[in-house]
């Protein structure tokens, strides 16, 4: 069964840092690019970053782009997303995803691109 299990987030306050794991289990995905989502009430899922198969290609949100940082360790399987100076607008719920096309050139922004998910993990920043 393929899981992705997604840990770090908490309640911080405004201009502090967190750091999102992503640990994926029953299936390596070091061909697959990843990616993090957030969701808030009432909102549809927005894209936040990704990063490629081979860690060479990333993309940001314009809102997070210079304060957010996607990396991976394909040896464990895992994505990373480490978040510095962080808004209350930053208030969601995080998810991990994994990309459906193996050896995708670059990454992709669209949610229906990716096809395995994780449950999400709760980031709090308070003003």
């Amino acid at each position: 069964q393929v899981q992705l299990v997604e840990s770090g987030g908490g309640l911080v306050q405004a201009g502090g840092s967190l750091r999102l794991s992503c640990a994926a289990s029953g299936r390596t995905f070091s061909r697959y690019a990843r990616a993090w989502f957030r969701q808030t009430p009432g909102k549809e899922r927005e894209f936040v970053a990704a990063i490629s198969w081979s860690g060479g290609n990333t993309y940001y949100a314009d809102s997070v782009k210079g304060r957010f940082t996607i990396s991976r360790d394909n040896a464990k399987n895992t994505v990373y997303l480490q978040m510095n100076s962080l808004k209350p607008e930053d208030t969601a719920v995080y998810l991990c995803a994994a990309d459906s096309t193996p050896l995708r050139l670059g990454v992709s922004i669209q949610i229906e691109e990716y096809d395995y998910w994780g449950q999400g993990t709760q980031v709090t920043v308070s003003s």
